[in-house]
């Protein structure tokens, strides 16, 4: 087995941290990299940025300032021998990859790195990733080759928000390394902290595994979405119908203004990218499709809220209009790519007396944001969490 001096997790925040936490767990020494040095500095003072993670305060707790410490410092990663990477991938306003987060840490890491150090990444990447940029960066800045001098594997995280701490005990986890020389290793480092590991053949194909669970939800949230619009069209009780058309072998998923966070909203468009410089067109008609679908569904219901509030016998106006929950989802203070943030936001613009209430903001929180804060939120609310008074 290899002999882990230390771990250095790379990236804070809501994926970094829960892992950290849960290393530390198994009395393995961790060095926890985040450029924010003032955020370090709370988190060694033993604040926990993230209280809606089940189990992870107490584990903090416990760890902290033993096992556990944060710094900004990335020449403190000399004194570990594997880095664990898990910066987030955005997309820009085309919809292409920025790699500009990554590129600059993996520099970084390049640049500290030591003969026989490991490194996996744990970042959703589109296919080819790790073993084309991600190891030229590498090996350009620590002047060093893979599987002579050092070791790159990759593993996606598969965790969920508010349960992450759950799903490194219970979840399969898939696993890649570059070269033969790296798969014992890359292994070895895992197995001390995760129980149900899984080696695929190559990393693309572990990058494409992550990449196909979100394109999956998205088509099937997609067509859900659509279903309900034919239903309503043709004066159908869709949730009737889908009560009774869910078995063994159907799932229809509820529809909804929501399709966000940095994951579903985001990871189709890697495939889609790539088959587009591919001159293969063609090939990602459906995840093109179910993307333009769910992204439009915030027109349809603000035309749906619009006529409803028009039937109320009162000036438009005085039409009480609330929006409930504008959060990632519960329990989750997140507001990266909300389709209900965005919903709000189309319906101010059309000078609706508009409310917003969610119990992960306060008050003030809520009128930074531009809106205007509704107490009253013990009220039955229908599917797409709207209420009409």
């Amino acid at each position: 087995m290899i002999n882990i001096t230390k771990i250095n997790v790379i990236w804070l925040w809501k994926a970094g941290l829960p892992l950290a936490a849960h290393i530390a767990k198994k009395w393995i020494e961790v060095i926890w990299i985040d450029i924010d040095q003032k955020r370090c500095n709370f988190i060694n003072e033993w604040w926990n940025p993230i209280p809606e993670e089940a189990w992870l305060s107490e584990l903090l707790e416990k760890h902290w300032g033993k096992e556990l410490f944060a710094t900004s410092n990335y020449t403190k990663t000399k004194e570990g021998n594997v880095f664990i990477v898990i910066v987030p991938l955005f997309i820009d306003a085309h919809n292409n990859p920025d790699y500009s987060i990554v590129d600059v840490v993996t520099k970084s890491i390049g640049q500290n790195l030591k003969s026989w150090d490991s490194v996996i990444f744990e970042t959703t990447f589109p296919p080819t990733t790790t073993e084309t940029r991600l190891k030229n960066i590498l090996e350009k800045e620590s002047g060093m080759t893979e599987w002579k001098d050092f070791y790159l594997g990759y593993s996606p995280e598969r965790i969920m928000t508010w349960v992450s701490l759950s799903r490194f005990e219970e979840f399969p986890k898939v696993i890649w390394w570059v070269s033969e020389k790296s798969s014992k290793i890359v292994h070895d480092i895992y197995s001390k902290f995760i129980p149900n590991l899984n080696k695929v053949k190559n990393s693309k194909t572990a990058e494409y595994i992550k990449v196909i669970e979100w394109c999956y939800r998205d088509t099937n949230i997609a067509l859900a979405n659509e279903l309900y619009k034919i239903a309503e069209e043709l004066e159908i009780d869709f949730y009737e119908a889908r009560e009774f058309a869910n078995h063994q072998f159907c799932d229809v998923h509820t529809p909804s203004t929501w399709v966000w966070g940095h994951c579903i909203p985001v990871y189709p468009h890697f495939l889609i990218k790539k088959m587009e410089e591919a001159n293969k067109e063609s090939y990602r008609t459906l995840l093109n499709t179910s993307r333009n679908v769910n992204e439009d569904m915030i027109n349809y219901w603000a035309e749906k809220i619009v006529l409803k509030a028009l039937e109320i016998n009162k000036p438009l106006k005085e039409v009480i209009i609330l929006v409930k929950w504008i959060t990632y989802r519960k329990w989750v203070k997140e507001l990266y790519h909300s389709r209900n943030l965005a919903l709000a936001k189309l319906l101010k613009r059309k000078w609706l007396n508009l409310k917003v209430y969610d119990e992960m903001y306060n008050k003030n929180e809520i009128k930074e944001l531009g809106f205007e804060y509704w107490e009253k939120w013990d009220i039955e609310f229908d599917c797409f969490n709207l209420e009409l008074k």
